[in-house]
């Protein structure tokens, strides 16, 4: 199903995840909030900084899965399902739900497991 909200949606995940932070926040509210494993991230910056950390490790992202809630009163929301791919890790999956409100993602909740993504232990 592709919706403007799973549209913005997709236009930001591409973007982020292939370096262009610049256009990613162009989709994203400045009142964001966002809830990931070990932080809760409050307004674009916080978010951009979070993003920033993060994007450069990836190597890959595998298997994209949406899901888009039809949009009311200018509210909807998408979930996303993938697996960001780095140097440590392919197999990790991760989910996120944004909520869209008026053209612009305002609220992402992220989840992940944060060991994965870590430095390999030694067995």
């Amino acid at each position: 199903m592709t919706t403007p909200a799973a549209t913005v949606v997709r236009q930001y995940h591409q973007a982020w995840t292939t370096g262009d932070l610049d256009r990613a926040m162009e989709l994203v509210a400045d009142d964001i909030t966002c809830r990931a494993p070990g932080v809760d991230l409050a307004g674009k910056d916080a978010y951009r900084s979070y993003l920033a950390g993060f994007a450069p490790l990836l190597t890959g992202i595998g298997e994209i899965a949406e899901f888009a809630d039809p949009e009311r009163a200018g509210t909807a929301r998408v979930a996303l399902f993938y697996y960001p791919q780095t140097a440590v890790t392919d197999t990790a999956p991760a989910a996120e739900c944004f909520t869209v409100r008026d053209g612009l993602i305002s609220d992402s909740v992220l989840i992940f497991d944060r060991l994965a993504f870590g430095p390999p232990s030694e067995g």
